[in-house]
């Protein structure tokens, strides 16, 4: 029996709650009772309003999967027969956080990405005030020149 082609609310609901709780797409579409990734790709560029729902239900996702994090670093890793932490197991776990918020760097920069942008506003939160040199007197020219130059000691 092949996949479901053919859109449904019940489908359309199922996916949007599961990419909702942070499971990706692809595994989402691996269920036998799912349609293949390419058919919901489909009817997101059919229906603008699937697509919003699928875009909403992603930013939620990221944000499960953000939690998910949490749930990871604070669990107790287990004691070694001797009582020393497993190391093996610390590292494993730091990696699967690791992994997690790099995706999420990719997917979603603005909120999980570590680019920092800066705003340059003018007087009183204006825009800046550019400079014509060709309408300058040669006195500014001048003043500006000097003033860029540093003190002799």
């Amino acid at each position: 029996m092949g996949r479901h082609t053919a859109y449904t609310p019940e489908l359309a609901d199922e996916i949007c709650e599961r990419l909702s709780a942070g499971e990706p797409l692809a595994v989402i579409c691996r269920d036998e009772h799912m349609p293949a990734r390419a058919t919901v790709y489909l009817w997101s560029d059919a229906d603008p309003a699937f697509a919003g729902r699928i875009a909403r239900a992603r930013e939620d996702g990221h944000d499960a999967i953000a939690d998910g994090c949490f749930a990871i670093v604070d669990e107790a890793p287990p004691t070694t027969a001797t009582g020393g932490t497993d190391s093996g197991y610390v590292a494993w776990q730091k990696n699967r956080v690791w992994t997690r918020l790099q995706l999420l760097a990719k997917w979603n920069p603005k909120k999980y990405g570590d680019k920092q942008s800066h705003e340059i506003t003018g007087a009183n939160g204006g825009p800046l005030q550019v400079l014509d040199p060709s309408r300058l007197s040669d006195a500014a020219i001048a003043e500006i020149v000097s003033a860029s130059k540093p003190d002799k000691p």
